[in-house]
């Protein structure tokens, strides 16, 4: 027994040891002291309008509400859902921000939780729900926006526009303001938006022509999902411009609140986002944010996507799925796979990580001729030889089997609920409150469920996921050290 003991308390060691090995990153230690808590939502909840709740597609903490009392900490953040279930085409599912209370009671790096309470020290309520509207205060939509364009007006530019005339939307991150108010990313535009603390768009922010995808010339928002009964677009793909549900999936405030941070899921259909293989060097976008309704582009990047081969050999390109900024040249990116989870056919997920972005010697492109659809940054894939990417560190591996197994979870087989699901899409710091750690965080960490569930109802109808999915929205809180960051005010992430 003594032995047995021995070798337990060996293996802990080892697995605090390896997660603590400090990611350099330009000459600065961060360090991952491993994963500190799991909880769960389950997937058949509602929300206050009856319909199935969904998922993180993107998260940003209230670290105004964050409290420590003694061990435990409470507090609030809040959870995007994307534009609805979806499986057989997009519907007028009704954007909406959750609201969710959550405490947490963290596991010491390293140490195993009690028996039976591995996947407790997470525990997240749906506290409220609210609607998104446009800038009258009328409903929008996650239907596809096939053919419509909202007129420019104002201070708007155009916009994308269901065929119901509803403003669609398809939100992937948030960043909430101080003064409650929030930027919204989305992937249709892809646009960040702007909306009051009640919910209402009050601005909109276009990217640069390089992003907005073209069709026979003329922006179209269309990512062939098309609503019940209507048709797919012509042609299917947008021929420049962002890729069909390859938008602007990350983003984040620097710690300062002067900068805005978005970065495109994948490459630009003219920077070789026209191949899975080829869509490797996406961008990163720098908006100066001192005044709110106008962001303005100050800095633009090429960030090279991690790549890794696939259960055949072949060469593939994790996508960009979220980020948390440190600075105005360095952000923590989540990159992944897809095809593989809970809930669908592929169980093993071959990439799931958290990379550090360093942008500090990487070429600046803002407002320069690739900034233009007819001047591809990386033709075929291939970078144009005067610009200078991102540097990229691994941080996090969230597949790693070890830590994991600590709160009873695992990637691949068996394909239960304690396997992790596909889509990990939502991120947001918030400190550890301790004097003696001042540049320790936690770093919470989301899925994005997508809706699977057996008791499903949206728009109206009731529903149930394909071959009996019944996936959770689920956090993983990481504790980390990120020096540098205790200086500045992270109550914008």
């Amino acid at each position: 027994m003594k032995r047995l003991n021995r070798t337990v308390a060996l293996g802990a060691l080892l697995a605090l040891f390896t997660a603590m090995t400090p990611a350099l990153a330009d000459g600065v230690a961060y360090v991952n002291k491993g994963l500190v808590g799991v909880g769960r939502i389950p997937a058949s909840q509602k929300d206050k309008f009856g319909e199935t709740f969904g998922s993180g597609s993107g998260m940003s903490i209230d670290a105004k509400s964050w409290a420590r009392g003694g061990a435990s900490y409470k507090g609030s953040l809040w959870l995007l859902p994307d534009r609805g279930y979806n499986v057989v085409g997009t519907t007028d599912y009704r954007p909406r921000l959750n609201t969710i209370a959550i405490e947490l009671t963290p596991t010491a790096p390293g140490a195993a939780p009690a028996a039976g309470q591995e996947q407790t020290g997470v525990k997240a309520t749906l506290a409220d729900t609210m609607l998104l509207t446009d800038d009258k205060g009328a409903d929008a939509t996650g239907l596809d926006p096939l053919n419509g364009v909202r007129e420019a007006a104002g201070d708007m530019p155009i916009l994308p526009q269901a065929d119901n005339g509803k403003l669609s939307l398809d939100d992937e991150a948030i960043v909430r303001l101080p003064d409650g108010t929030m930027f919204i990313s989305d992937e249709y535009g892809p646009n960040i938006y702007r909306f009051s603390a009640e919910g209402r768009l009050m601005s909109a922010t276009q990217p640069p022509a390089a992003l907005v995808p073209m069709r026979h010339g003329k922006p179209n928002f269309a990512s062939d999902n098309p609503g019940p009964g209507a048709a797919e677009p012509d042609p299917k793909d947008p021929e420049t411009g962002r890729q069909n549900n390859q938008g602007l999936e990350g983003m984040s405030m620097t710690p300062d609140g002067k900068f805005l941070i978005a970065v495109l899921q994948s490459a630009a259909r003219q920077d070789g986002g026209d191949s899975g293989s080829t869509r490797q060097n996406t961008r990163a976008l720098v908006y100066d944010a001192a005044d709110l309704a106008h962001l303005k582009l100050a800095h633009e990047y090429v960030v090279p996507l991690p790549v890794f081969k696939d259960a055949k050999g072949k060469t593939k390109v994790a996508a960009q799925s979220e980020i948390v900024a440190l600075s105005d040249k360095s952000f923590l990116m989540l990159a992944r796979d897809s095809g593989n989870g809970q809930g669908l056919k592929g169980d093993e997920s071959l990439y799931r990580k958290i990379e550090i972005v360093d942008l500090s010697a990487a070429t600046d492109i803002a407002n320069g001729p690739f900034d233009a659809a007819d001047k591809p940054v990386a033709p075929k894939g291939v970078l144009d030889p005067s610009v200078t990417p991102a540097k990229l560190t691994s941080f996090i591996d969230i597949n790693d089997k070890r830590e994991l197994g600590r709160f009873g979870l695992h990637n691949g087989a068996p394909n239960d609920k304690d396997n992790l699901s596909e889509k990990w899409e939502a991120m947001s710091l918030v400190s550890v409150l301790d004097p003696k750690l001042p540049d320790d965080y936690f770093l919470f960490v989301a899925n994005d469920n997508d809706f699977l569930t057996q008791d499903g109802f949206q728009v109206g109808a009731p529903y149930k996921a394909e071959d009996g999915a019944d996936v959770d929205t689920t956090f993983l809180v990481y504790q980390v050290t990120l020096p540098g960051l205790s200086g500045n005010s992270l109550a914008a992430n």
